[in-house]
């Protein structure tokens, strides 16, 4: 039987989008009326139409139903955790990678307490949460031992104050335990849960929340060619999956985040497809998380060759992801970022 996605769209803001939902003219995003949508695209792998919610029922009965329990979870509200508030549109991750070779920042926070104190910084900067990394997972990169990754991260961990909210990105699961143990609120594996089978364990016997990132391959192989039947509907097939796997594995609660993994395992054209229609993951009923933070597209679509030289293509693609309701933002550049949302935010009011 042919499978069919929902992909929302036509999204609207502010004091226009709480009208509409008043008047029943458009239906809110995970129950807020402050960003609403009236048309959805209906996807297969060989087709798609664009309609108006409103003729939902119209559709045939098997697909009116398909579409109408997509449309439940797309507008039930996200319940809150590890101090992200899901209503607000977007909660803003700050990255602190205390690795001396990560694409962007390897080296610049990984001696002495420089790493303490641009927590410090990202705290004062209204963050609402802080992800710390001590093993660099970008294009050929090769994977550390646990001693070496514990060691760059513990001084800072142990360190930063109870009022900042952190999350861990690792992939290895006695990281995780410590850093748990530690005080980390939410964990971060950019190989969704399938680097360590042990990982599933440790989120199932300390009921953390977790992010699931999609990655085609590993750090060390993942650019070397990526190819995908179709990069959207691949990876809602694997979000799918990997929900499923966690449920298996008895872990029951809804405190999870879906992240595709932009540039793990994926070419420009793969990112511009998943970044043009990433409200597709809203009807997986889970927040949304996206890494757009100096990425290679914004080089390959601007020219820009410096990692540091992508501010502007960085907050570009941050505000389309604001306009498509993704839930967090992970970046580097905190502060810029979110000047630019307070700015997009102030201009949608009139």
């Amino acid at each position: 039987m042919k499978k069919y996605y929902t992909r929302v769209c036509n999204f609207y803001y502010g004091i226009k989008s709480i009208k509409l939902v008043h008047q029943k003219k458009t239906l809110p995003l995970k129950g807020n009326n402050q960003i609403s949508f009236d048309q959805i695209e209906i996807l297969s792998r060989n087709s798609k139409k664009l309609i108006n919610i409103k003729d939902v029922k119209k559709l045939p009965y098997f697909l009116k139903k398909k579409i109408n329990d997509d449309l439940k979870n797309i507008i039930k509200k996200n319940k809150n955790f590890s101090n992200l508030n899901f209503k607000k549109i977007p909660n803003i991750m700050g990255i602190l990678n205390l690795t001396p070779d990560s694409f962007s920042d390897g080296g610049k926070f990984n001696k002495k307490n420089k790493g303490y104190q641009h927590a410090l910084n990202l705290f004062k900067s209204e963050v609402d949460i802080i992800d710390i990394g001590g093993e660099s997972t970008r294009p050929g990169s090769k994977s550390i031992t646990s001693k070496q990754e514990w060691n760059r991260i513990k001084y800072t961990l142990k360190s930063i104050n109870k009022k900042m909210t952190l999350s861990l990105d690792s992939r290895k699961s006695d990281i995780m335990e410590k850093g748990i143990k530690n005080g980390v609120k939410l964990i971060n594996d950019i190989s969704g849960l399938s680097y360590d089978e042990q990982t599933i364990k440790i989120l199932k016997k300390y009921n953390t929340p977790f992010i699931i990132q999609h990655t085609q391959g590993t750090p060390e192989t993942m650019q070397q060619n990526p190819k995908y039947k179709n990069v959207l509907l691949d990876i809602y097939d694997f979000f799918q999956e990997k929900i499923k796997f966690v449920r298996l594995n008895g872990i029951k609660h809804n405190n999870i985040i879906l992240d595709p993994g932009i540039g793990f395992g994926k070419n420009l054209k793969h990112n511009m497809n998943l970044i043009s229609n990433i409200s597709i993951f809203h009807t997986l009923g889970f927040p949304i998380l996206l890494g757009l933070s100096r990425k290679r597209f914004i080089q390959d679509l601007s020219g820009k060759n410096d990692t540091k030289e992508r501010l502007g293509g960085t907050v570009s693609s941050s505000v389309f992801a604001i306009m498509q309701g993704v839930q967090v933002l992970r970046t580097h550049d905190v502060n810029e970022l979110i000047q630019g949302i307070k700015v997009f935010k102030n201009l949608i009011k009139n």
